[in-house]
């Protein structure tokens, strides 16, 4: 695993602003509220080619009976044991604090190197104020403004510095992994299917929807099968965003899909697929993304002989026309099949980036155009004489014609099935592209 630093503190400190300063991005949400940031944030920073894994955290609260807060501790300590060091958030402009007291304690039961960072020092009698950090008894302390960035390169000088270079390629080869991101609606299930799968507890699951307001990542190594698990905010209808932090947290999701290679769309059982799904479904496919369907809470469902068969049926009639998609019906809760669901998303991985030779192609797509023309358009029979695979993220594939402009929805649809049907692209948006020869 490469180099971890997790930045910790009380809320409101301005821990994710210094995040998004170090990542150069505006990846964690950033709000007056105290309490925002409730899951751990993972982004990856650079500073001087030293690359590293940044970890923002919930502000800690020690004693409150609060449902968030009482999880926001768990989830801080366990980005302490992640880290290799901690950057430890305080603030000036109200001084040390009990929570601060509190937080310098656990910190310093702990081997790790801790630096004190205490923001908003943006002048010279805040610099003055800022020396009683001093007595927190930590050896690296830092004056920095993390709005503005002043004293922010020195501390990543120190932070970097026990950065070797075997660090620096171990998170390079990350980067390179399968990324799957875990889509869907708020409540289906999909923190805890991630919870599931890595066997520990690493994002909040409650009752309460719209828990994971941020994106989180994962990386998985287990049973011989490596890639990043992407958590995502629920994506509701838009009628429903009040606060702007949902809005952020659909942008969130959004952006998740677009980094993500295969989508594992989860439905709840119960609810059957909803014109919500639709839509979910089909900017993943817009994106060409791989998707593979699951259906969670299948243990809830009353079963019959046939039931699972007539249930993919429906689902497929509502999915059409794209319905060359891996269905799988999982309980989370009972772990059934959740397995099978990353070996069908690496299947899914393979398919996407399946690269068919030139020459089976033409023999394959060819004889199936001679066995069904192009229908006639104004008198002019239409002539497919060549096709090649583009070279694209997406399987995309040009046949050279005489009226490019003439071939109809119908006749691309099955010359796609035709592909699907020889060359295996199941869970992948295929799409097709007529040039003029």
């Amino acid at each position: 695993m490469s180099y971890t630093v997790a930045i910790v503190g009380r809320p409101n400190v301005g821990k994710s602003t210094l995040f998004n300063r170090f990542l150069e991005t505006r990846k964690a949400i950033v709000d007056d509220i105290s309490g925002v940031t409730r899951d751990r944030q993972y982004g990856l920073a650079d500073w001087n080619g030293k690359v590293f894994n940044l970890i923002d955290t919930g502000g800690f609260v020690p004693n409150s009976e609060d449902i968030f807060e009482k999880e926001i501790r768990k989830q801080v300590r366990i980005a302490i044991e992640e880290a290799d060091s901690i950057i430890f958030m305080v603030d000036v402009a109200t001084g040390i604090t009990d929570l601060d007291e509190a937080m310098a304690n656990l910190l310093r039961r702990g081997s790790k190197p801790v630096y004190v960072v205490v923001n908003k020092v943006d002048n010279g009698t805040r610099e003055l104020e800022a020396t009683e950090f001093y007595s927190l008894g930590f050896k690296n302390t830092f004056f920095v403004s993390s709005i503005s960035g002043s004293g922010t390169g020195e501390l990543l000088d120190a932070v970097t510095e026990p950065i070797t270079r075997e660090d620096v390629e171990e998170a390079m080869k990350e980067s390179s992994l399968p990324k799957f991101a875990i889509i869907g609606q708020p409540n289906v299930g999909k923190s805890s299917l991630l919870n599931a799968l890595i066997g520990q507890e690493r994002t909040i699951v409650s009752d309460i929807s719209g828990t994971t307001r941020d994106s989180i990542h994962t990386h998985y190594n287990l049973f011989n099968k490596e890639f990043m698990l992407i958590d995502t905010a629920g994506i509701r209808k838009k009628n429903k965003e009040k606060e702007d932090l949902e809005f952020y947290s659909i942008i969130r999701a959004i952006k998740a899909i677009d980094e993500a290679d295969v989508c594992l769309l989860v439905l709840d059982a119960s609810k059957g697929i909803t014109a919500q799904d639709v839509s979910i479904f089909s900017l993943a496919e817009r994106k060409g993304k791989g998707i593979v369907v699951l259906v969670n809470k299948w243990d809830l469902v009353e079963k019959e002989t046939n039931t699972a068969r007539d249930y993919e049926k429906a689902l497929k009639q509502k999915l059409a026309p794209f319905t060359d998609v891996p269905i799988l019906f999982i309980s989370v809760v009972e772990k059934t099949r959740i397995f099978k669901a990353i070996e069908l998303g690496l299947e899914v991985f393979e398919n996407r980036h399946r690269k068919v030779p030139t020459s089976q192609l033409n023999e394959v797509m060819l004889k199936a155009i001679a066995n069904y023309h192009a229908p006639v358009v104004r008198g002019n029979s239409i002539k497919i004489k060549y096709v090649t695979q583009l070279p694209t993220r997406v399987p995309s594939f040009a046949f050279f014609t005489n009226y490019p402009d003439d071939i109809k929805t119908p006749y691309r649809n099955y010359l796609e099935n035709q592909l699907r049907t020889h060359f295996k692209f199941t869970g992948v948006p295929v799409w097709i592209f007529f040039r003029k020869k």
